[in-house]
């Protein structure tokens, strides 16, 4: 758990919906990021933010690089053990589910169709909206008619805890083994899916 944890009165309303991230939340992808970067010289900036910024025709020869490195990626993922019964239990419960990724359409489409997945709200990096940015939190907020209040994210980086800040939401749930690289954080960090839906449950319960 994170260094203060999350108290279930930040939740003010029934939890209405939870925003998922996909690589490395909903399925396990291998990404060396650290190479990507360097492939495409990145100069320390957020990589879909300095693709974005380029003229032709080099924009088009580095996105078709980070394109190849993201379908090997999709091609090898796997679901996350415990995901499905997961995103389950929330439409049981009647909690929207919101997938916000800043992979492609193309990718998602894949990864939703070969595990037989849906969401209630799906935003891509098509949409212009990119994580560490807040917007694409507030774009699914606004399509699924909640408040910030009644949501929480889950995710796996310091990406998804960044864009949550910046919208507002104050529920962050981090699935990662890793649980020291977000002491610093007031985020929830959980090993499995398991015990992250436990976690969910306890907060479901406290409010009804």
């Amino acid at each position: 758990m994170g260094r203060q944890g999350i108290d279930e009165r930040k939740i003010q309303m029934k939890l209405s919906g939870v925003i998922f991230d996909m690589d490395g939340t909903v399925v396990d992808v291998s990404y060396d990021w650290n190479e990507i970067r360097a492939e495409l010289a990145t100069e320390g900036k957020p990589i879909l933010a300095f693709l974005s910024s380029l003229e032709e025709p080099e924009k088009s020869k580095k996105w078709k690089v980070l394109e190849r490195y993201e379908d090997e990626a999709t091609m090898k993922a796997r679901l996350k053990p415990g995901m499905a019964e997961f995103l389950n239990f929330l439409k049981e419960k009647g909690v929207e589910r919101a997938l916000v990724t800043n992979n492609s359409k193309k990718n998602i489409d894949f990864l939703l169709k070969k595990f037989n997945l849906e969401f209630d709200c799906v935003i891509s990096r098509e949409s212009g909206l990119w994580k560490p940015s807040g917007a694409p939190f507030l774009a699914v907020l606004e399509r699924l008619g909640l408040k910030r209040e009644e949501c929480c994210v889950v995710g796996d980086s310091h990406f998804d805890i960044k864009a949550a800040s910046e919208a507002g939401i104050s529920c962050v749930l981090i699935l990662n083994e890793d649980k020291e690289r977000f002491s610093s954080s007031s985020a929830e960090v959980f090993r499995t899916v398991g015990e992250l839906q436990e976690r969910i449950k306890t907060i479901l319960e406290s409010q009804s």
